[in-house]
């Protein structure tokens, strides 16, 4: 574990965590772990050692079960990435220790941070050197082989008015990240980095072009309800 994680302080003081255990009917092995991190010196010191080795073996087992997709790594490289996952890791829950509700055991809660950095980590990697290509690659992954005649050319329609509304309804920033996002399969912890933007802005720009594209064709007389 790297010093500067180490250093993260607790955001609340160790009283919090009996009005949170008011709150919540927290399992004892949980409020152990909110003590001890919310804590000071030596107990918490070791309580951030413990819970750093839990995170780690989180992410070398996200790394693991994720390393056939990425053949061009090598050790060395997973190992390094699955460090800084746990460390990452550690920061946001040290960081996020007043939002555990008790859903779920702490360490469960904790173990699904090292998984999320593990998988942002990998993903970003595996892009690295990538352009994120924000105009449509090939439109042919709406076709279907098994399409009949009749079905094959109201596919087709469908494709062109889609690809009408796309250039027509939507903003040239709306275009692109739709594009990226939904066309060709970019991760959008990706995107949001090579534009310089938070996965919750893309969310959203996601959310508004697709509201804008279901208005735009229903306006043309083509159903587009979504599946709930």
């Amino acid at each position: 574990m790297n010093a500067g994680a180490a250093s993260v302080r607790a955001v609340e003081p160790a009283s919090a965590v009996s009005s949170i255990a008011q709150r919540t009917p927290l399992d004892p092995e949980s409020r152990e772990w909110l003590a001890a991190l919310r804590g000071e010196g030596v107990m918490r010191d070791e309580a951030i050692g413990r819970l750093h080795a839990l995170l780690l073996r989180a992410s070398r087992f996200e790394v693991a079960r994720r390393r056939p997709t990425l053949p061009h790594l090598r050790g060395g490289d997973l190992d390094d990435i699955a460090t800084e996952a746990a460390d990452d890791a550690l920061v946001s829950v040290l960081r996020r220790l007043e939002d555990f509700r008790g859903a779920s055991r702490f360490t469960t809660w904790a173990y699904k941070f090292a998984l999320y950095e593990a998988a942002v980590k990998l993903r970003k990697r595996a892009w690295q050197g990538r352009e994120v290509p924000l105009e449509p690659e090939s439109w042919s992954v709406f076709s279907s082989a098994a399409a009949g005649p009749d079905a094959e050319a109201e596919q087709s329609e469908l494709v062109a008015a889609v690809r009408t509304a796309i250039d027509d309804a939507l903003t040239p920033h709306q275009r692109r990240v739709l594009v990226a996002l939904a066309v060709n399969g970019a991760p959008i912890d990706v995107l949001a980095e090579r534009l310089g933007t938070s996965r919750g802005a893309l969310y959203k720009t996601l959310h508004d072009a697709r509201r804008k594209l279901r208005e735009d064709l229903s306006r043309r007389g083509l159903d587009v309800t979504e599946e709930p």
